[in-house]
């Protein structure tokens, strides 16, 4: 198990590129799961490493199949802006593989095209031990408190998408 190093410091490592997705279902819901490796509940929308070659939209929709087993989904916008967090000092050296200090995150607000059973978190590497679907207003508390200021700016930006849709 890696340990903690005191004298590690955030500006000696770099950001992991990443995407972040925001999946809405028909009801204007959005998907969240709470982590399988975490020892506090911690809940987040699906993301994780963009490849070298590969598209923020091409990772998102590979991301989804991984992590949720299904990528039936629409991507409705990007995020202007690539959201950076900094993980907190006590998980610097061990979390992200210990090779970076945070994320760089493209968030994309995508609209699920399935239907709850196409969704199954039992993939060959689970990352989330359960899942539900969420009102946008409720996600902020449910995040883990070094994640929330990235979530604040997805949320803003993606808030008029998360409706029901005819």
């Amino acid at each position: 198990m890696k340990r903690h190093n005191p004298n590690l410091r955030h500006e000696d490592l770099p950001y992991r590129p990443c995407v972040g997705v925001m999946l809405i279902n028909r009801e204007g819901l959005v998907f969240v799961g709470r982590r399988i490796d975490q020892t506090v509940e911690g809940w987040q929308m699906p993301q994780g490493g963009i490849d070298n070659g590969e598209t923020p939209e091409e990772a998102g929709l590979r991301e989804l199949k991984e992590e949720i087993g299904t990528n039936k989904a629409v991507i409705l916008r990007e995020h202007p802006e690539w959201l950076a967090y900094d993980l907190p000092q006590h998980l610097l050296g061990i979390a992200l593989h210990g090779r970076y200090r945070g994320q760089k995150q493209k968030w994309l607000a995508m609209r699920f095209t399935g239907d709850d059973a196409d969704i199954n978190i039992a993939t060959p590497e689970p990352e989330f031990a359960a899942w539900k679907w969420l009102a946008i207003e409720a996600l902020p508390r449910l995040i883990v408190p070094f994640k929330r200021d990235t979530y604040a700016k997805v949320i803003a930006d993606f808030r008029d998408l998360a409706g029901p849709v005819d």
